[in-house]
């Protein structure tokens, strides 16, 4: 880390100690003093969850989703392609919640962006979807077909720009007449050639074109991230995101149906392709740390769950490498903050197998009692009051609700509270009976 002379020395534990360092003393201008007092006292208590320590009470992460875009009257596609509107709505989110931590609006796509492109990966309300529609939906299709896996491992960068880029971007289909790029090209002659023909310049022109949009959008998403820093209230996904490299293949090259098929016809090109991932992920991680000061990384997770892959699939195509990401973080002085989607309750015993205290695992279904007893002395875990409860059940309802699970899983501290999902639109008493929940029961002796 910048600043540090002796930094490779350094164990991991030291490595981590000086990011808590600099993420608990944020370059920021706070409010007021009472500000900076509540942001240190927030980031202590998640700090010393992470550590299997008892902090003054249990945290909380509020599993706000879009949700401020609906509680300031808007919807999901209104602050998509209104950047007033989005940082209105997250701004008044902010002064009018009293919470441990805060998710910032950077998953609210850029609307015109995608629309200047002709983004194929997801469909988004009024893309794909109805109007109204508050979440948006992957479109899954084999976007690397399975004899090009020599490709993707020979050049990554050329498969980029001239096979992926063509297939998820519609305004980018010139892009697949474009030469061969490798890095004996010499003077590029045949390149600067090709840029010239017409429809690759107008594809440029769009990218140029969507990326001073995407900037529009970015100076909003910086200001409230900023603005929630400044009224003392931390932002635990503002580390970046990484994933797994399973994930990586399976979600945006394969699709679901083609990586079964090569999970048994040729499952060596898998792995190949998995441990090239492997360094950039962690690379992309630490440079993201680097940038923000949170030295934690949000990582969601897909294709690891039950229903998808027996446990000996598990312990053969996805741990391995997921770990060998994991581990070298950890070693930078990360804290993988991964988000096990789906079932993981046969999966325990296995992710149990890194450094104690180094962990922060979120679940969505799972028994959480269970998670506590095999994980509780090794791993912070967080979780997992259910969309259900959240979307459909009174304010009391949801306290009760997560009285028991503080009961379950504060014991001898390693908990976090938070949903199972995020909560898009719905009561904001539910919201408020959380955090209330947290500290009323939450108290640690």
């Amino acid at each position: 880390m910048e600043g540090i002379e002796n930094w490779q020395t350094l164990t991991w534990q030291e490595k981590r100690e000086e990011r808590f360092k600099r993420w608990l003393s944020p370059n920021i201008k706070f409010r007021n003093r009472e500000a900076e007092k509540l942001y240190k006292e927030r980031t202590t208590r998640f700090i010393k969850a992470i550590k299997l320590e008892e902090p003054d009470r249990v945290p909380c992460m509020l599993p706000s989703g879009f949700f401020p875009a609906y509680y300031a009257g808007y919807d999901l596609k209104t602050v998509m392609y209104d950047y007033d509107k989005l940082k209105q709505a997250y701004l008044k989110f902010i002064d009018e919640f009293d919470m441990d931590s805060y998710t910032g609006p950077g998953l609210v796509f850029p609307g015109k962006a995608l629309d200047i492109t002709d983004h194929r990966l997801h469909k988004w309300p009024g893309h794909g979807l109805p109007d109204n529609a508050s979440l948006y939906q992957y479109v899954e299709k084999e976007y690397m077909k399975p004899d090009e896996y020599p490709a993707l491992l020979g050049n990554p960068a050329d498969f980029w720009w001239r096979f992926l880029l063509p297939r998820v971007v519609g305004a980018f289909e010139p892009f697949k007449k474009l030469p061969q790029m490798n890095g004996m090209m010499g003077v590029p002659l045949m390149f600067y050639a090709s840029l010239a023909s017409p429809d690759v310049e107008a594809a440029f022109k769009k990218m140029i074109e969507a990326g001073k949009e995407v900037l529009k959008w970015q100076k909003v998403v910086g200001e409230v991230n900023m603005a929630s820093l400044a009224a003392g209230i931390p932002n635990l996904r503002g580390g970046g995101m990484g994933g797994a490299p399973f994930d990586n293949i399976a979600d945006m090259l394969r699709g679901t149906q083609g990586m079964v098929m090569d999970m048994y016809r040729q499952p060596e090109k898998i792995h190949e392709a998995m441990d090239m991932i492997v360094p950039n992920t962690i690379k992309g991680s630490v440079a993201m740390a680097d940038i923000t000061g949170c030295p934690l990384c949000f990582m969601p997770l897909h294709k690891g769950d039950e229903s998808f892959m027996s446990p000996r699939q598990f312990e053969t195509f996805y741990w391995p490498s997921f770990r060998r990401v994991l581990v070298g973080m950890i070693e930078e002085g990360l804290v993988p903050f991964p988000f096990a989607e789906g079932r993981y309750g046969a999966r325990l015993e296995v992710i149990k197998d890194l450094p104690k205290s180094s962990m922060l695992w979120s679940f969505e279904d799972i028994d959480m009692a269970r998670a506590k007893k095999v994980l509780g002395d090794s791993a912070c875990i967080a979780g997992n009051v259910p969309a259900s409860v959240m979307y459909t059940k009174t304010p009391a309802d949801v306290k009760e609700y997560c009285r028991k699970l503080i009961e379950t899983c504060a014991p001898g501290g390693g908990y976090i509270l938070t949903g199972a999902a995020g909560m898009n639109e719905g009561n904001p008493d539910n919201l408020r009976a959380m955090m209330t929940a947290a500290r009323e029961y939450g108290v640690y002796k």
